[in-house]
């Protein structure tokens, strides 16, 4: 079985981990776990959100943040998600080197997040990557809930595949798949990386699970045979879903770099650093972080 000999570590935790906490950290905090991240060695951080305030508040000082960290540009690619046309303004009317665009694959997630079926939503990014595009920002497309879903349960491979396509003709620069409530095993996940790569044989595919079951490693395995070589991980484990109850947290750093380390796989992230900056941000949540390297010697 070959492994890549490298992979791309995204940092989501100042993203898709913070906007799950019930506890809002302030803009200063949240560009100190940036710039701790980008220290370590993250190469891309998925730093704000573009959400509306009233439904992500976690993430409501987003031009904030981006407007502290032009201050002194740190060393890594900032992403900013985004959901809508809305979104996309704000997201161009700062410094954000990529913009990342979510589409669910089931219609009862859309509904229940964005009040839309996932044709709908598919059909306002289409519209949107190109402007992005044309304002010199690098895209993503995020296939959410990929492979299962709270409301619809599983989700087939043909659908997201579908998504996959739409968003090749749409001009995007990657394609990442979201196990949003991580429910994905590995015979799952090699099925849909096969049916999205035959969908879109020239993008980068990039995958995001979530530890809810406690299968986050295994999938990252499985992903790495399929041969994907960019991975979404959390500092700490931190995250999940505001739409998604229950939902486990996102596979941690600071787990995941020494799992593909003992397999002899390399990534840019410092493990010690990246446990450092885990066990500080647990101080300033208030609780122990979910990652096993917090709570080893």
């Amino acid at each position: 079985m070959l492994l890549p000999p490298h992979v791309d570590l995204v940092e989501v935790g100042p993203r898709d981990g913070l906007q799950a906490q019930s506890v809002v950290l302030d803009t200063a905090a949240k560009v100190e776990l940036i710039r701790r991240m980008v220290s370590a060695g993250a190469g891309r951080v998925e730093a704000v959100s573009f959400a509306h305030p009233r439904a992500v508040p976690q993430m409501a000082d987003a031009e904030a943040v981006m407007e502290a960290l032009e201050i002194d540009r740190p060393g890594a690619s900032l992403i900013g998600l985004v959901m809508n046309q809305r979104g996309l303004d704000r997201a161009l009317a700062t410094s954000v080197d990529e913009v990342n665009f979510v589409v669910p694959a089931s219609d009862g997630y859309s509904r229940s997040n964005q009040r839309m079926t996932s044709d709908e939503i598919m059909t306002e990014i289409e519209a949107l990557v190109p402007e992005a595009t044309a304002a010199a920002r690098r895209t993503t497309v995020t296939i959410s809930v990929a492979f299962g879903d709270p409301y619809d349960g599983p989700v087939a491979p043909e659908r997201v595949a579908g998504l996959a396509a739409r968003s090749v003709a749409a001009g995007t620069d990657e394609i990442a798949l979201g196990d949003t409530i991580g429910v994905a095993t590995p015979p799952d996940v090699a099925a849909v990386i096969d049916a999205v790569r035959a969908a879109a044989p020239d993008l980068p595919i990039r995958c995001h699970f979530h530890d809810t079951r406690r299968a986050g490693l295994a999938n990252v395995y499985a992903a790495l045979l399929a041969g994907v070589t960019i991975l979404d991980t959390s500092v700490g484990g931190i995250g999940g879903s505001p739409f998604a109850p229950k939902a486990g947290g996102n596979v941690a750093t600071e787990d995941c770099v020494a799992f593909l380390e003992r397999m002899g796989v390399t990534t840019s992230v410092s493990l010690d650093a990246t446990i450092a900056t885990g066990r500080w941000l647990a101080e300033v949540l208030g609780y122990d972080l979910p990652a096993a390297h917090q709570h080893l010697a």
